[in-house]
């Protein structure tokens, strides 16, 4: 983790208990409605979990997740960077996240038990994130220096909570343990051929692009299925496009994408607009929705 290099100015009285600043919060459960087996055949398909997965244990990443975030905030608070309670921005952040929450289900009934919680920390590092179990950070940089909108702000938070639904972490973890079988499967044949270390040279290498190639999928999968929980929600999805947009104008000068663990930008959003069509219906559902209750009211006030 990365030491916080910025500090807010209004994020000085921020008291020295992390765990005293921030509670966890419950947002609404979805109702039975919006879990109807038509509302799932729509939108992006829920993406099959590896069966690398199974090597590692959901209950022991969450609970080192938990452990995880308790020290970074002990250690943002220590720092005077936690945002307080009645901080306008993190306030932002947490209504956002309880219209997210309750469209997770459909791609991890885990979600459903998991202690939400939302924490800003004053940085300038252009980053955020959900770690298992549900416990979201928020950098100010990507905030700020990105100039979000409520729309691009859920795409961030839709993106990384995918990544905690589809267990990406787990998955990880158990693609480490599948390299390091195979590091030490192709060393000792090796010996035994005598080729010396030749063998476990070459594992590592192929292990090595192996993981970049699934963390690739892992990235694209999360921009799709961040999208769908967005748009349910009520946030157009577009923004994804325009959030990506503005991360390439912030980043320029990145390596080439067969270098990264990630999509290059451009094809995040050839993606992302290919996508489209499966979720802008959600969204625009959820906008008739509102405008209907906006008429109904104002009838009713008319009447009056």
């Amino acid at each position: 983790m990365r030491s916080i290099c910025f500090v807010l100015a209004a994020l000085i009285a921020v008291a020295t208990s992390a765990t005293a600043q921030q509670q966890p919060f419950d947002a609404p459960a979805a109702k039975s409605s919006t879990r109807s087996a038509a509302a799932d055949a729509e939108g992006i398909p829920v993406p099959k979990k590896s069966r690398v997965a199974s090597l590692a244990s959901s209950e022991k990443l969450e609970r080192e997740a938990t452990a995880q975030y308790a020290k970074l905030l002990d250690s943002a608070a220590s720092q005077k960077a936690l945002a307080p309670t009645d901080y306008p921005q993190l306030q932002r952040l947490q209504a956002i996240a309880s219209r997210l929450i309750p469209y997770t289900h459909r791609f991890s009934n885990r979600a459903d038990d998991w202690r939400w919680e939302v924490n800003l920390i004053g940085s300038k590092q252009v980053n955020a994130f959900v770690m298992p179990g549900g416990k979201i950070v928020f950098y100010t940089g990507i905030i700020e220096k990105l100039n979000l909108t409520d729309d691009e702000i859920a795409m961030v938070m839709g993106h990384e909570m995918a990544h905690a639904l589809l267990e990406h972490g787990r998955e990880r973890a158990g693609q480490q343990k599948v390299a390091q079988a195979a590091t030490i499967g192709a060393s000792v044949l090796s010996q035994v051929m005598g080729y010396g270390d030749l063998g476990g040279l070459l594992a590592s290498q192929t292990s090595k692009f192996t993981l970049l190639s699934f963390s690739r999928g892992d990235e694209s999968d999360a921009d799709l299925v961040g999208m769908d929980i967005a748009a349910r929600a009520g946030y157009d999805p577009r923004a994804g496009i325009s959030l990506w947009q503005k991360m390439a104008e912030a980043s320029k000068g990145e390596p080439p994408q067969f270098l990264s663990t990630h999509p290059s930008h451009a094809t995040r959003i050839d993606s992302m607009r290919g996508a489209l069509p499966k979720v802008i219906p959600l969204y625009e559902r959820v906008q008739a929705t509102k405008t209907g209750d906006s008429t109904a009211s104002d009838t009713s006030q008319k009447s009056q």
